[in-house]
């Protein structure tokens, strides 16, 4: 069934829209003089953290800091752009002595978005939208949005288990892929061009044991081996990973040469362009696995992608997480996300059972190689 209206977005406002830590701590360079200066790294998390860091919260006592704060280089094409997509709205949670300055604001800088559309103070979880981006994990957390959607700082990095983007691009072709999942999808089928296969779905739903059989199945497809700073996946399980330190990764990923990067229980794992185009240029097919905001990442940067995800059924998957060599942590971390990323199957292009790895990988080649096999 095609839907009839537009899908509606509620939009944080700092470090979404608008400069705040990053300006917070610009200001405080300026007024003492940090050596070293202070950085965005050291703000890993919400809140006083007890470090220098703790002096950005008094610029956020003054209200010269909301008459000033810049506009994010990007925003403002950005929500031109969504405006022709959804419905926009603002949420945004500001001290009530400052609302009238970020009323004014938005209104100046973002005019696309009507005025009956601002809401302004805590509360986010009241506000009835389809999806809701910020930059706030507990927001994200406790947000009743259809699909609430992180967008990645330094201090919400240990978040996992949700829709999460790096870049503004990224997160519109999410929503793009949003609304495309609430219409018929269409038969899907590599072309001569090569190609990109994506399998995501939640921990223990054996998409790695897919992905084994695809390679078994067809020499068609080349791995895509991505980087992570988890010694433990990159050494001793590196089938999908390079180990790297987390100076090299940032480095990497500062440079532009990760079109995708995220953080899974503390670790960090991203990929780069270079390695993509260099298998599609070999005249084989990516075969990948990881999670869906990487998924998001691949169909932003390249065509032609495909992504599929592998389900079990929870009492399976549970069995295989609480089996796994892992700590009482991680295995609590990953039975916490089960449910925000079993709500991913909705925008895959496919959905198989991983119950039988080999029956799913011949469903997924004969989905997509059909078209060279009636040749």
């Amino acid at each position: 069934m095609n839907r009839k209206f537009k899908l509606s977005t509620a939009l944080d406002i700092d470090d979404l829209l608008m400069e705040c830590i990053p300006y917070a701590i610009r200001l405080a360079n300026e007024k003492y003089q940090f050596d070293p200066p202070l950085t965005i790294y050291e703000v890993d998390r919400w809140g006083k953290l007890g470090t220098r860091a703790d002096v950005i919260f008094e610029f956020f006592q003054d209200p010269e800091f909301f008459r000033t704060q810049p506009v994010i280089k990007g925003a403002k094409e950005f929500v031109r752009k969504l405006a022709r997509m959804t419905e926009v709205y603002v949420s945004t949670s500001v001290y009530p002595e400052f609302m009238s300055i970020r009323a004014q604001r938005i209104m100046e800088e973002f005019p696309e978005i009507p005025q009956d559309h601002i809401y302004l103070g805590a509360g986010k979880d009241r506000i009835d939208v389809d999806i809701l981006f910020d930059d706030g994990m507990h927001n994200v957390f406790r947000s009743n949005a259809t699909y609430p959607i992180l967008m990645r700082r330094p201090w919400n990095q240990d978040a996992s288990g949700m829709l999460a983007v790096n870049t503004y691009d990224e997160f519109l072709k999410l929503v793009e892929v949003i609304s495309d999942s609430y219409n018929p999808r269409p038969d899907r089928s590599f072309s001569d061009e090569p190609g990109i296969l994506v399998l995501v779905g939640p921990s223990g739903s054996g998409k790695n044991d897919v992905a084994r059989q695809i390679m078994r199945k067809s020499r068609s497809f080349a791995k895509l081996i991505s980087y992570t700073t988890d010694a433990t996946v990159g050494l001793q399980g590196g089938e999908w990973y390079h180990y790297i330190s987390v100076d090299a990764f940032r480095k990497i990923r500062d440079s532009g040469e990760m079109f995708e990067s995220t953080m899974y229980a503390g670790h960090n794992y991203g990929s780069c362009k270079k390695d993509v185009e260099s298998i599609l240029a070999s005249g084989k097919h990516v075969l990948t696995v990881m999670d869906i905001c990487g998924a998001m990442s691949l169909k932003t940067h390249f065509a032609n992608v495909t992504t599929v995800y592998v389900q079990k059924d929870k009492r399976s998957l549970l069995e295989n997480i609480l089996t796994k060599t892992l700590s009482m942590d991680e295995k609590v971390r990953r039975i916490m996300s089960l449910e925000a990323e079993q709500k991913n199957a909705d925008i895959c292009d496919y959905i198989v059972s991983g119950q039988d790895p080999g029956v799913a990988a011949r469903e997924i080649l004969d989905s997509l190689l059909k078209k060279k096999r009636k040749r």
